[in-house]
């Protein structure tokens, strides 16, 4: 099967580190596992953007695919109320 990249901007990494140190370890797992498939069940596509987003508890983590170079690319990881601000 083919394995996708990982990268995480700036930002995200930001945001992720502004997190509970105790839902840091899980969500960098739940990102991590994207790397088998970037569409895992529960995702959604989000509507007017070339987005996804997988919940994780009171968080979102939103994110762009780009198959033709097998890149997930980790925009926001924010909690729900904020994130798609």
């Amino acid at each position: 099967m083919v394995k996708y990249k990982i990268e995480i901007k700036k930002s995200a990494v930001k945001e992720i580190k502004k997190l509970p140190a105790n839902d840091i370890k899980k969500i960098l797992e739940k990102i991590s596992s994207l790397v088998e498939n970037p569409r895992p069940a529960g995702c959604l596509k989000l509507s007017g953007e070339e987005k996804y987003r997988i919940r994780f508890g009171v968080y979102r983590v939103l994110y762009e695919i780009q198959d033709n170079l097998l890149l997930v690319i980790v925009v926001k990881v924010a909690h729900r109320k904020d994130v798609y601000r």
